[in-house]
């Protein structure tokens, strides 16, 4: 063998095993999605958090939906990408019972101005440090943002989302519960 093949050989084993890392890494930390959960679902759904009118409220109004939970911020590069999609699909998605809701780790004022920028047809509530802390409880181990949760209308988490997504992906996740 000559040491460019041996090179490139042993290159395309050190990638392949450092894929599988990765793999096993978003297996361990929810992000391959497809997992239900039990109770936690509903725990998200009863957690309160305020409004961006001030209100506190929970999120039990959306029980029996399919339901796209959203942890983000407005300093986060891959937040403000996909939520022009989470606008799209959501205004396309109402009809078909699936609801999206953002819950920003971040300032009211930003939130809001971000919202009025960006036309967010659904709602945002600002969450603290025990949103993240839940968020983690539901498999955002790393505590990254953007997390995103699909709750099924029985309250079970369906899957679990890590980092900007594409819209592909969103669309791959919902579909079986459409």
């Amino acid at each position: 063998m000559t040491p460019l093949r041996r090179t490139l050989l042993l290159a395309g084993v050190g990638g392949l095993a450092a894929a599988a890392g990765y793999m096993a890494n978003l297996a361990r930390i929810g992000g391959l999605g497809g997992i239900k959960s039990s109770g936690l679902g509903e725990k998200i759904l009863g957690s309160r958090l305020v409004g961006l009118d001030g209100v506190s409220q929970n999120l039990t109004a959306f029980r029996g939906r399919i339901l796209v939970v959203n942890y983000w911020a407005t300093w986060c590069a891959p937040c403000r990408e996909e939520i022009p999609m989470f606008v799209r699909i959501q205004q396309e998605f109402a009809a078909k019972n699936v609801q999206f809701v953002g819950i920003a780790i971040d300032q009211v004022d930003k939130v809001r101005e971000f919202a009025m920028e960006f036309q967010v047809n659904y709602p945002f509530f600002i969450g603290a440090m025990d949103s993240m802390e839940l968020s983690r409880e539901a498999g955002n181990q790393a505590g990254v943002l953007p997390y995103t949760l699909i709750i099924n209308p029985a309250g079970q988490i369906a899957a679990k989302l890590v980092g900007g997504i594409s819209e592909a992906r969103m669309r791959s996740a919902l579909q079986p519960m459409l």
